[in-house]
């Protein structure tokens, strides 16, 4: 029997179709060969996978879960891996790098985020939950590509534009940094705030990102820039600047006035207060308690005698 589909059916086909495709290339990350053998550069121990932790509980936790606790994140299709299984930790920490720089239809791509080193430090975490696992030898490669590289900052006050050239300078020969993926950061207190999303580097050497209109600065305007690039030739490349392109703001530092983040001498009168009063309450009802029971010692004594 012939079966014949009509064109509205066909049409719905599609997308499921290419759905289903993408579905199958989200669970299959293919890794190369040449990164599967890739070791680390950094040495797996307890300091680094602490490390690790804090990072992975900032991009990774709300999806993964924690390793080996199966608390995943079921509801996504396909569902992330439980990283503590045998069935993961199988696998090369080539296999972990590649799949954490690259990520799928789902996982976003974190080689353009998180820096070459903080990746390496996710895999000692990972690893921390096998209890079996032996690091291979410690590989550490220098890239001496990466040290030719410049990145020249402009800015445009009226279009409120950051623009990005990227060159690689040896000797007398320029060359232009093109197709790779270029991240705009401002430093913040607490961290750097991402301005933009990953842009690639066109065939002029040139990114441009369009810059916050009302981004605060230092007393002059000033704001510390970061510009990030990860390329296949040049390795990672983070260069930072000072542009003046925010908004003159004189605000104290975090040390002139009394925080709970700052030093002892300039922390808050009443965190000092409630401090040193819980302390003294502690002590105080040890000491009670130690009476009682040298009054409870006397009085059994009198008793007896």
């Amino acid at each position: 029997m012939k079966i014949f589909l009509s064109s509205k059916k066909s049409l719905l086909f599609i997308p499921i179709l290419l759905a289903g495709l993408q579905i199958i290339e989200a669970q299959t990350i293919v890794v190369p060969e040449v990164d599967k053998a890739k070791s680390s550069p950094l040495v797996f121990n307890a300091a680094s996978a602490k490390e690790g932790k804090a990072i992975y509980e900032m991009n990774c936790l709300s999806c993964h879960g924690t390793p080996g606790q199966g608390n995943y994140l079921k509801g996504l299709n396909p569902p992330p891996a439980d990283l503590g299984i045998a069935k993961i930790q199988n696998q090369t920490d080539g296999e972990f790098y590649f799949k954490i720089s690259e990520g799928n239809a789902i996982m976003p791509k974190f080689k353009t985020t998180i820096p070459e080193k903080d990746r390496w430090k996710l895999v000692a975490y990972i690893r921390s939950f096998n209890p079996k696992y032996v690091q291979p030898a410690v590989v550490k490669s220098v890239n001496l590509l990466t040290k030719t590289v410049q990145i020249h900052f402009s800015y445009d006050s009226v279009s409120h534009k950051i623009s990005l050239l990227a060159i690689s300078v040896i000797r007398k020969d320029t060359t232009l940094l093109k197709g790779a993926e270029e991240l705009l950061f401002a430093k913040r207190y607490f961290g750097n705030l991402q301005i933009g999303t990953a842009t690639k580097i066109n065939d002029k050497g040139l990114v441009t990102f369009d810059f916050p209109k009302d981004l605060p600065g230092d007393k002059n305007g000033f704001v510390e820039l970061e510009a990030r690039i990860n390329d296949d030739v040049f390795g990672e490349i983070i260069i930072s600047k000072k542009i003046k392109a925010g908004i003159p703001t004189d605000k104290p530092g975090l040390t002139e006035k009394r925080a709970i983040w700052n030093i002892e001498s300039k922390a808050p009168v009443w965190l000092i207060i409630t401090f040193f009063s819980i302390v003294t309450g502690v002590w105080f009802t040890i000491g009670y308690i130690i009476f009682n029971i040298y009054k409870i010692k006397q009085l059994s004594r009198n008793i007896n005698n």
